[in-house]
């Protein structure tokens, strides 16, 4: 179903003769299958360049297209138009003779929007036409969201009503949809989106609710909402994630989809009954924050230039190991992206689909119908591919598939939650994989942690302490004069002393000697002194090299080495 915006322009198109009905269906089915909108779709099919969207519709409305990159705007013409209403509905006052309030609008076409800024600011007012990506960035700057916004959002939070019955669905919908509670929410998600926080916790207590961001791998909270408020705030959640409001004795997971400051972004939903109400969890999946290079990871260019040779082999297996959260699933994507191309057939089974890369067959895997990783990897032979990925191997027969796939001419990706690399090599014979498959089809195993950067704005010199060398489990002399650093903590990090981050790896390429320890089901231990002795620089050697270098700080690297 189009909204009012998409069916004016759908009218346009016909009008001016740039489409016909049939392309037009094409485009509604795209915009239902990936809950893009209409006029990105246009765009991308071909039909008409942004600039020239944007000209159509100027045209259309006999009004201009306006660069607001670099405008700027007198204050008194900002105050005009409330920053909360800015925000919602994409829009900014740029000028204001006396009469007429001339403002730029993300939805140009809706006239709904003009008709209630004329009710509200009394005065006539004139659409113009300007890129939404520089609508975003302006609205941004002249109505930041800051602290300060959400803590006048928690006062209208303590004035809304407390009185309805949670067990009462249409007073919980009442509530959830209340004008505070829907600001509270857009604002929480804005901020996040904003912060690059990987995600956002909603979390209640017996006395307290709080709400918590994880930025760089780290959490950070924000003001806390009135605990009254934890059923509006995470039925509205809800809502907005097609989940059963009144269900709150089962898990549930949803998706969000929805625009912030112009892009498009994806928010995984996970609810879970607690003894105080629903802890709930937004994963922010932000595709425009992902770079999808090898060379951005962080990793040492050997490795790099190590991994661009494996990848391009015409068979084997390719697993990448570590925790939740250690960048497994980007470092995959990058890998994919290095060899997409189209001479080679690339497929992918996930859980979920994370990031659409263009060319490549993404299958999402969906438990509840029967297709799990196993089911895909059987229907993927039949496809004709040429590398596969599978998401994650939990099982031997999954396992298995993926040896059985790379030894029948096809180069599998995959991933393991293990320590190291050689215990990577470990878990697979704990499944029951028969050790001369392994050795025949693993050709190497990457081990990896995502750790902090200091940041570069606050970022201090000092001499490390003895006790600091003994934990790295390294002296003085090996160090010399070099200096190690920390963050002192600035605006710029948020007072954390950190800011981005970083991988930190070990690369287990099996060859040589390792196949053989693996024929002879050689234990971990053994695997692992072995491929240092091949070369392999190990993830403690690699954190430290990260301390010396001045990336980080010794209390991160040591929070995920040397323990």
């Amino acid at each position: 179903m189009l909204d009012h915006e998409s069916l004016a322009l759908k009218d346009i198109l016909l009008s001016e003769n740039i489409c016909t009905e049939e392309q037009l269906q094409e485009i509604e089915d795209e915009c239902g299958r990936s809950g893009k909108p209409f006029s990105e779709v246009v765009v991308n099919f071909g039909l008409l360049t942004n600039d020239q969207l944007l000209r159509l519709i100027a045209d259309s409305l006999g009004t201009e297209v306006m660069d607001v990159r670099y405008i700027s705007i007198p204050g008194e013409v900002i105050k005009m138009i409330d920053p909360e209403m800015a925000r919602a509905y994409g829009i900014l006052p740029v000028e204001f003779d006396g009469a007429t309030l001339k403002v730029v609008s993300r939805q140009p076409l809706n006239y709904q929007i003009g008709e209630e800024l004329r009710f509200i600011t009394g005065v006539d007012i004139q659409i113009v036409v300007a890129a939404e990506d520089q609508i975003a960035e302006a609205v941004e700057k002249f109505y930041p969201i800051t602290i300060g916004t959400v803590h006048d959002m928690l006062v209208e939070l303590s004035n809304t009503r407390k009185d309805f019955n949670p067990d009462d669905e249409s007073q919980t919908y009442a509530a959830a949809n209340e004008t505070p509670v829907v600001r509270f929410v857009e604002v929480i998600l804005q901020q996040g989106v904003k912060d690059k926080a990987a995600d956002i916790h909603f979390e209640p207590f017996e006395k307290d609710f709080r709400v918590r961001y994880r930025v760089d791998g780290a959490m950070r909270e924000m003001p806390t909402p009135p605990r009254s408020m934890a059923v509006p705030v995470i039925s509205r959640i809800k809502i907005m994630s097609h989940l059963n409001i009144s269900e709150r004795r089962r898990p549930q997971d949803g998706r969000i989809q929805l625009r912030v400051f112009g892009k498009q972004v994806d928010l995984r939903v996970s609810c879970l009954p607690t003894s105080w109400g629903e802890s709930t969890v937004l994963r922010i999946l932000d595709r425009s924050v992902v770079n999808l290079d090898l060379e951005v990871l962080g990793l040492g260019m050997d490795v790099i230039e190590k991994i661009r040779e494996i990848i391009r082999m015409p068979n084997g297996i390719m697993i990448v190991t570590g925790p939740t959260g250690s960048g497994k699933t980007t470092t995959l994507y990058s890998c994919l992206r290095e060899i997409n191309e189209i001479s080679d057939k690339l497929l992918t089974a996930e859980d979920p689909v994370e990031y659409e890369i263009d060319g490549i067959i993404q299958l999402p895997i969906n438990d509840g119908v029967g297709m799990d990783f196993l089911r895909a990897l059987r229907a993927f032979l039949r496809q004709d591919p040429d590398r596969i990925m599978i998401g994650e191997i939990r099982d031997f027969e999954t396992a298995q598939m993926a040896v059985q796939a790379s030894l029948t001419g096809h180069f599998v990706f995959s991933t393991l939650h293990t320590n190291d690399a050689a215990g990577s090599i470990t878990r697979l014979l704990d499944m029951g994989v028969e050790p001369f498959m392994i050795s025949s089809s693993l050709v190497a195993v990457l081990s990896q942690r995502l750790i902090r950067r200091v940041c570069k704005n606050c970022r201090t010199g000092y001499v490390p302490t003895d006790e600091e060398l003994k934990r790295m489990r390294t002296s003085r002399e090996e160090v010399g004069d070099r200096k190690f650093f920390y963050g002192k903590g600035c605006p710029v990090c948020n007072d954390t002393g950190y800011k981005g981050r970083k991988a930190i790896c070990e690369l287990l390429v099996v060859d040589g000697t390792i196949v053989d320890l693996i024929t002879q089901n050689a234990p971990t231990s053994v695997l692992q002194r072995q491929a240092v002795k091949q070369g392999m620089r190990s993830i403690q050697v690699d954190g430290i090299n990260t301390i010396l270098n001045g990336e980080s700080s010794v209390d991160e690297v040591l929070k995920y080495v040397l323990t």
